[in-house]
Parts: structure tokens; sequence; C-alpha cells
């Protein structure tokens, strides 16, 4: 049977045959925070190494982190460690049954970018003032 015209050949087509969803997003980044976070454990790795040698390993690890990228490094670290953990209560309270209308499913995914938004700003406050 031959395939009818105009059919989409695979769901990653999404300016052509998908409009843009939320839940998709939200989705692809979680999975991307989770290879963030696990990429950024090595960075964590390294700078407990560093303090254990101490000395100069730790200088050096030291004047890295606090180096521009070493900063931004961090901060988006913090923002994938905060969504990864947001989004993971949300999806712990789908595995319990609730939030699976359309709403109320894009409500909680608002929700999981605000909360996430509000608590990497508070512990960068912290670090900054503290």
């Amino acid at each position: 049977m031959a395939r009818p015209p105009n059919r989409p050949l695979s769901p990653f087509m999404f300016p052509v045959w998908y409009r843009f969803q939320i839940t998709s997003a939200l989705s692809i980044l979680h999975r991307l925070t989770g290879i963030g976070l696990a990429v950024g454990s090595i960075l964590l790795a390294w700078w407990l190494i560093s303090v254990a040698a101490g000395g100069e390993w730790f200088e050096a690890t030291h004047a890295f982190l606090v180096s521009p990228i070493g900063v931004l490094l961090l901060f988006l670290w913090s923002v994938a460690f905060f969504y990864h953990l947001c989004n993971g209560v949300r999806h712990l309270a789908w595995d319990a049954g609730y939030g699976f209308e359309l709403r109320s499913a894009y409500r909680s995914g608002y929700a999981v970018l605000a909360v996430t938004a509000l608590l990497t700003g508070l512990t960068w406050l912290y670090v900054f003032l503290a």
C-alpha cells in the first residue's frame, strides 16, 4: 500500500508538521540537563581531588573556578541541577497519577521553570552576598 501524500515521515519535523509544545521542550531539556549534570560531576570530582591533594592542585583548581569560565560553568551546572530536581518532582507526581490533564501539564511545566529560576537566583544571591 502506498503512503498517502503529505504525511510526515518523522516526528522530528517540528517546524513543518508539529506545533511547538512546552511539554516537548521540557522533556528534551530534562534529558539535556541530566547529561549536563553527569558532565558537571567531573568538575566536582576534580575539585574534591584537588582539595585532598592540596597545594598547587588546589590553587590551580580554585583559580579556574573563580575565573569567568569557571563561574559560568558553575552557574549552568546549578541551573541544570535545580531544573532537573524540580522536573523530577513533577515526574514523581505523574508517577503517582497526578497532573496528566493538559492544563495541569502546562501549568506544572511553567511552575518548574519559575521555581528553577527562583532557586538558582536565591543560591547565587547567597553566593555573592556571603
